[in-house]
């Protein structure tokens, strides 16, 4: 009887032993867990600001790359200018356009980083003030910028006018007095024919702007979607498992932007598949705070090299 009662008393420890064991343990591993998805969040939270930090720098270096562009192509104008008639209309042209054109992007460029700080939440206030600063700059210079290009073409149009009036006194000078009648007529066909000249100089610098800003911004317009699988279907966009299988989808779906300044597409969703092929290692997907996809455009070349339509599958 006394041996049966020592073998339950040790049967009970063994029991409450191994309980307590198993608690203990199933405790360790609930708080591992639980301290391993600290560590995934504060994770994806770093690789945000990342991407954050980085766009934001890229589209500085690209505005101040525009306002260099834009220098480099005024003081060729100017050198350009003071060669009076021997100076290169083509040249001057091409310049022109090109300055109206970079105009435009840093424009674009300086309106995206704006919305690049609203929409941060990364960057410390102290940063964040000075970041704004630079916006306020930015502002200022591309003002200032725009009103000495259009003093620089009033410019040019007046020393077209002085040009036309120096050939008209040379030729007075060499006429003789006793048909002085003659070279008035004379004067008066030459200065109308240099009117037609400059406005025909005028016009035609004019559409080579417009030609060359046209052709710019049509090679660098790319077109993206985002949407569910219903959505893209009834666009057309989907046909059974195939993207983009023939012509016949809605193109007034997609969002048209210039690939220089598309940097990021917030997606609005904790699912996102691409469905265009594009290259490896030119783009990342990340997640904010609430678990939602963004995707970043790193290398925006070798991105749409491939493909000028991107298709992002989203839940």
């Amino acid at each position: 009887m006394k041996k049966l009662l020592i073998l339950a008393l040790a049967l009970v420890t063994l029991t409450t032993v191994s309980c307590t064991s198993r608690k203990e343990r199933e405790k360790a591993e609930a708080e591992a867990a639980a301290q391993q998805r600290r560590i995934d969040s504060l994770q994806n939270a770093l690789n945000q600001m990342q991407g954050e930090n980085n766009d934001i720098n890229q589209t500085l270096a690209d505005i101040q790359d525009g306002f260099a562009a834009i220098n480099e192509a005024e003081g060729i104008i100017n050198i350009q200018a003071a060669k009076g008639e021997g100076a290169n209309r083509q040249t001057i042209a091409d310049n022109m356009a090109l300055i109206q054109d970079r105009l435009r992007q840093n424009r674009e460029l300086i309106a995206s980083l704006q919305e690049q700080l609203r929409n941060s939440n990364s960057a410390a206030s102290e940063s964040r003030a000075k970041l704004e600063k630079m916006v306020s700059d930015f502002q200022r210079q591309l003002e200032t910028k725009t009103q000495e290009i259009e003093a620089l073409r009033a410019e040019l149009a007046s020393k077209d006018i002085r040009i036309a009036q120096q050939d008209q006194q040379i030729t007075s000078l060499n006429e003789n007095v006793n048909s002085l009648a003659q070279s008035n007529e004379q004067k008066q066909q030459t200065i109308k024919q240099n009117e037609q000249t400059i406005a025909q100089n005028q016009q035609t610098i004019k559409q080579n702007e417009q030609t060359i800003s046209k052709q710019d911004r049509e090679m660098n317009t790319v077109y993206y979607v985002f949407g569910t699988k219903k959505e893209l279907k009834a666009q057309r966009i989907l046909d059974g498992g195939d993207v983009l299988k023939n012509g016949n989808f809605n193109r007034d779906y997609f969002t048209a932007k210039d690939q220089r300044v598309l940097k990021s597409i917030p997606l609005y969703s904790k699912s996102a598949k691409l469905m265009t092929a594009h290259p490896s290692g030119s783009y990342s997907l990340t997640k904010d705070g609430s678990g939602q996809y963004t995707l970043h455009i790193t290398d925006a070349s070798r991105f749409w090299s491939t493909s000028r339509y991107l298709v992002i599958l989203v839940k």
